[in-house]
């Protein structure tokens, strides 16, 4: 939990004090303690990680931002100059979390720390059924001129097709280096 939370404050300070701009990949794998997760529910959903820093640290940040911060627009109170420091954490601090959705795992974890659902995106990395790669190649290739209506089926054909190939061969990659590409 301690290196979590340093890390955490190290990421905070690159980010709102330095604006530079940060991705925090964690996988289901580095969760280590559930109670991780309480510190990525409050980073996805506000921005603000309660006790985070120590008071003195946080009396650094105000002082190190409090120019920015009025120059911002933001009030210099030690509130305002807080509230622009988690501003610029939640525009320059991205998360990028690896789970699988495989078995009740994510699921139950999703009902703990809602952020994990309400505040991101998911991408799901699953094949697609032929038909559907064919519909969407011709949505996206019918405002073309490709020639003839035979060169136009092929393409529209050769879309899907390569698709399914990649994911065959993706899978076969899987099974001798159990890597997944």
């Amino acid at each position: 939990m301690n290196k979590l939370k340093e890390d955490l404050q190290e990421m905070y300070k690159k980010s709102g004090l330095k604006q530079l701009g940060m991705l925090f990949l964690l996988t289901e794998g580095q969760i280590v303690n559930e109670k991780f997760l309480v510190y990525i529910n409050d980073l996805l959903s506000s921005g603000e990680i309660t006790d985070l820093f120590p008071e003195e640290d946080i009396d650094n940040i105000v002082a190190g931002c409090q120019n920015a911060a009025k120059a911002a627009g933001y009030q210099t109170t030690r509130e305002g100059v807080w509230n622009f420091y988690i501003a610029r954490i939640k525009e320059l601090l991205h998360m990028s979390l690896c789970f699988s959705p495989v078995g009740d795992g994510l699921r139950n974890k999703a009902k703990k720390f809602p952020a994990l659902v309400n505040c991101t995106v998911i991408d799901w990395f699953q094949e697609w059924p032929y038909d559907a790669l064919k519909s969407v190649s011709k949505k996206f290739l019918d405002e073309l001129d490709l020639g003839e209506e035979s060169q136009k089926e092929a393409i529209l054909e050769f879309m899907p097709f390569s698709f399914t190939l990649c994911n065959k061969y993706s899978g076969k990659i899987f099974e001798t280096d159990r890597r997944f590409v």
